[in-house]
């Protein structure tokens, strides 16, 4: 049993203010909200599954002719043993490919937002993707709206701060890990970014550090969402929503033979949003931490630390 409960959507559309106060209330609490009835087209969710398996199913030759070197692993293929935690010795035992937001041209942020990547070997990858991306980062804006309501902010808070926001869709593999193997899946981390969305794996692994340094299992139930929070929004609340560390363990031996996949998008504000303390989060009990930063310089200083610059 998942040690955090889910919490239905529909009760966003019927008791906006209840929503919020349980969504907050489990991030308050975990860092983490598992969301049902969410709304994500199961039929767009079950491409997109297909579309990532058929993916990492290619030669290695072949996914390697979509990574792009010095590209911090922003656009297309990020390849086995590259990226690490932060301050981990062993570099996690995972693949992955990024997809991020499509801009008009002549958009001021492209130059720090490249174009995306498409696999030609993969029929209707970008239409299966690219429609998941737009539909998570629809949910997260909704989601963001709660979180501010919960802050007892206007709704539209975070409007402004995402619009355009430099976010990320990830696709993850983890093959079967090789007999004594080193390293974990993913070793524990926070994430970078202010939201992040996870679609639910087939196989189990996730888990959060609880305050008593117990790690504790995530498990939601089929087709729910994981919410969890990413150091941008920590930052930005002066820690009262915290970012807990959490991990995907290796599998047990009976599962060792089997391959996990998920696919979380990470909800990022825009480049030029400055992160700075919301007042209503300093108090003389919890004291500003952190002078203000860019979102964008703060991605560039965390993408360092994990070895992807």
């Amino acid at each position: 049993m998942s040690a955090v409960q889910p919490i239905s959507m529909q009760l966003r559309a019927s008791d906006p203010e209840g929503f919020a106060k349980a969504l907050g209330a489990s991030f308050a609490r975990y860092g983490f909200a598992i969301v049902s009835d969410h709304g994500l087209p199961p039929a767009l969710v079950d491409a997109a599954w297909a579309r990532t398996k058929e993916f990492f199913a290619l030669p290695e030759g072949t996914k390697r002719r979509y990574h792009v070197p010095g590209g911090k692993g922003q656009r297309g293929y990020t390849p086995f043993g590259t990226e690490a935690a932060k301050g981990a010795a062993r570099v996690d035992l995972k693949e992955f490919w990024h997809i991020g937001r499509e801009l008009p041209p002549g958009h001021p942020a492209r130059a720090i937002m490249p174009d995306n990547l498409w696999p030609n070997e993969v029929e209707s990858f970008r239409r299966d993707l690219y429609g998941l991306f737009e539909s998570l980062d629809a949910l997260g804006s909704k989601l963001l709206a709660s979180v501010a309501r919960y802050l007892d902010l206007p709704g539209d808070y975070f409007d402004a701060a995402i619009k355009d926001g430099n976010s990320i869709l990830r696709l993850l593999h983890y093959p079967p890990p090789a007999p004594g193997a080193e390293g974990m899946r993913a070793a524990a981390h926070e994430d970078i970014n202010a939201l992040t969305l996870l679609l639910g794996a087939e196989e189990a692994g996730l888990q959060l550090l609880d305050r008593d340094g117990r790690w504790l299992d995530v498990d939601p139930p089929e087709g729910a969402v994981v919410v969890n929070i990413g150091d941008m929004l920590q930052r930005l609340t002066n820690h009262v929503l915290p970012s807990t560390s959490h991990r995907v363990v290796n599998p047990s031996a009976a599962r060792a033979h089997l391959p996990r996949y998920s696919i979380p998008f990470f909800l990022h504000f825009a480049p030029d949003f400055l992160i700075d303390a919301l007042p209503s989060c300093v108090s003389a009990a919890n004291p500003k931490r952190y002078p203000p930063i860019t979102a964008h310089d703060y991605l560039e200083e965390r993408l360092r630390e994990i070895r992807l610059t």
